[in-house]
């Protein structure tokens, strides 16, 4: 009992400062991108959407899998750390050497000269993050949630008070560039301070070859989800070459609602697989009952938290975008509501993800996200013609079905039913679609923005609590009496 219990507190206190760390994270995001939003022309974001994909694909290459390898371990070594740390820097150095040549060539194949030069700078931020990656990974696997905070919170300041004063000295896409650099050498700077272990000379790439197969997986996984993230705004940046402003309007939007789920899901990454590992190493008879039971808790979180701000935040974005950014980016609500619906649903499948990582089965993960994108491409290839929204919706709604997929696997794994899932996941939809469509409705006839988003804001948060309260729902009070016993 007393290994449960701790797991449990472990679990809460990871949860805690995983919800600390996502939420500042958020709103630091939002002060930054409401400055940044209305400095910048939406045409202007365009270059920058059009190359994260690149950078977003050679991060992926450079940690090659093997941080997570290292967090899936019972007890990894100093060895294991080190051999990581080496083989990412030797990697990340031959991709900056690739991409400094292709530059020439994907600006060319978005028509934008500009993209020679600021490509090969934006670059450099994920070469820099590659000192870092082996210290992520010990703080995770180490449950380090507090001291994470503390380096991302650093990491933001810094990196947008650095894009705020360039963006206001007209700096333009520059000063997003600029951002991307400088958050990475904080973090890598923060990570060191507060990690006991230190890289060696020693290159012993023994625990790579060892865990290669399994990162091969992870990796694979890793560029297909950054493919799914991307696709769109660099399908845009294709398809929209002379109307740069489409692709502004959809990166800002899809920017926004990446920020918004995030916040949930950033929560659940730093604690789901450590603790699922934890939960996966318990007596054998007691395994399954065990990692069903911690998988539940954490599906219920998820819906507790991921359901009203997703759909609080389809319900304000109009007033949200008016107010923050301007009235020069109101192209972009229709948008924003419809990636917010789908949005509401990401964070389970961090969730899953996790789940089947911990169970050693990354090929499942891999073939899972490999389909899903493929028929992502489908989608997209059938209903572009149509126009920006109907790409959207399409993409929406795959996302929201495909999440039953994974639900089989987890079915197979560890005996999860999704009769159970629906039951812990569903009634937190209903009610937060409710108080949602109650607040639109209630509202309508206020004509003032700034007056429309905070009335609607309070009266939501308000009403969902209250509904909480009214039906006893367990995940509230275990949320309100950690907090209030951390605050004793």
């Amino acid at each position: 009992m007393a290994s449960k219990g701790n797991l449990k507190e472990r679990t809460a206190r990871g949860l805690f400062w995983g919800v600390m760390n996502s939420g500042v994270t958020q709103v630091l995001n939002v002060v930054i991108g409401i400055l940044l939003g209305r400095m910048i022309a939406p045409a202007e974001w365009a270059p920058i959407g059009m190359i994260a994909i690149f950078s977003a694909i050679a991060g992926n290459l450079q940690s090659s899998g093997f941080s997570t390898a290292i967090v899936n371990m019972k007890e990894p070594t100093d060895n294991d750390y080190n051999a990581v740390f080496w083989f990412n820097i030797l990697m990340s150095s031959v991709l900056y050497m690739v991409l400094f040549a292709a530059a020439p060539w994907i600006a060319a194949f978005f028509e934008q000269p500009c993209l020679t030069d600021l490509s090969r700078f934006i670059f450099l931020a994920f070469f820099i993050s590659s000192f870092g990656i082996s210290t992520n990974a010990y703080m995770t696997k180490n449950m380090m949630n507090r001291e994470i905070t503390v380096v991302n919170t650093c990491a933001l300041i810094c990196s947008g008070i650095v894009a705020v004063t360039l963006a206001f000295n007209g700096f333009s896409y520059w000063s997003l560039a600029w951002q991307q650099v400088v958050n990475s050498l904080i973090l890598v700077i923060g990570r060191f301070y507060y990690v006991g272990w230190k890289p060696s000379l020693k290159m012993d790439f023994t625990p790579i070859r060892k865990t290669w197969k399994f990162a091969l997986n992870i990796l694979v996984t890793m560029v297909i989800n950054t493919l799914n993230n991307n696709i769109l705004t660099f399908i845009f940046g294709k398809l929209f070459t002379k109307t740069p402003q489409v692709v502004g309007n959809f990166f800002q939007a899809f920017k926004w609602n990446t920020m918004a789920y995030q916040l949930v899901s950033g929560s659940i990454e730093q604690v789901a697989q450590p603790v699922l590992v934890e939960a996966r190493g318990e007596r054998l008879e007691a395994r399954d009952e065990q990692e069903i039971r911690v998988f539940r808790k954490m599906l219920r979180f998820t819906s507790f938290l991921a359901f009203p701000a997703m759909f609080g935040l389809a319900l304000v974005s109009e007033e949200f975008i008016l107010a923050t950014i301007g009235p020069k980016w109101e192209a972009c609500v229709p948008i924003l509501r419809v990636l917010c619906i789908g949005g509401a649903f990401m964070p389970f499948y961090s969730l899953y993800k996790n789940l089947i990582i911990s169970q050693g089965r990354s090929d499942i993960n891999m073939w899972l996200n490999i389909v899903q994108i493929a028929l992502q491409m489908l989608l997209i290839f059938l209903t572009y013609q149509q126009g920006i929204m109907a790409v959207v919706a399409a993409y929406t709604l795959l996302n929201i079905v495909w999440i039953i997929v994974w639900q089989v696997f987890a079915k197979r794994l560890i005996g999860v039913r999704l009769w159970d899932v629906c039951k812990d996941t569903l009634p937190f939809a209903l009610i937060s679609a409710t108080v949602m469509v109650a607040v639109w409705y209630a509202t309508t006839a206020i004509g003032n923005t700034y007056l429309l988003l905070l009335i609607r804001i309070v009266i939501a948060v308000v009403l969902y609590a209250a509904i909480m309260k009214l039906l006893r729902v367990k995940m509230m009070d275990d949320c309100l009496q950690f907090l209030f016993k951390r605050q004793s």
